[in-house]
């Protein structure tokens, strides 16, 4: 987890809970992942996510990872309270959730969401996602990014 000001592409990570923040940063760079900046729970990471993409003098996150647990509605009411900001700067999102039927995964969807993967238990499926995560951002960069 990165401090601000260097002009590498990194991935912000919106999670309430440090222990799984940490688990899932070390899993992304393990999978060939940028740098992970964690900005902290929902109300922490929406002040942060705002102040970073107001700002054009730095780098903006990538994609912005958000996986909220302190409530079974959190993921969606942050994603739909970042939703015009994120699309206004072209920022996608993607929801790490529990496992969901199609309606859950598609109110996120709906709701702002690029992207939804699933939180598991078992180990080897974890690693699956972090990897999904990390080819899902390395399908969404823009062409003209190298060199600029």
């Amino acid at each position: 987890m990165n401090d601000h000001g260097d002009d590498m592409p990194y991935l912000a990570l919106v999670d309430d809970d440090p222990h799984s923040a940490h688990l899932l940063t070390r899993m992304l760079l393990a999978h060939g992942s940028p740098a992970i900046r964690h900005y902290g729970g929902a109300t922490d990471g929406r002040l942060m996510l705002a102040d970073v993409l107001a700002n054009p003098a730095i780098e903006w996150p990538s994609l912005l990872i958000v996986d909220l647990k302190c409530h079974s509605q959190a993921n969606l009411e942050f994603v739909a309270s970042i939703q015009s900001l994120a699309n206004q700067k072209g920022l996608p999102v993607v929801v790490m959730a529990p496992p969901l039927d199609r309606h859950g995964r598609e109110a996120l969807l709906e709701a702002g969401a690029s992207g939804v993967f699933f939180r598991h238990a078992e180990r080897d499926a974890y690693r699956r996602e972090a990897a999904s995560i990390v080819s899902f951002w390395a399908r969404s960069q823009r062409l003209d990014a190298v060199g600029m």
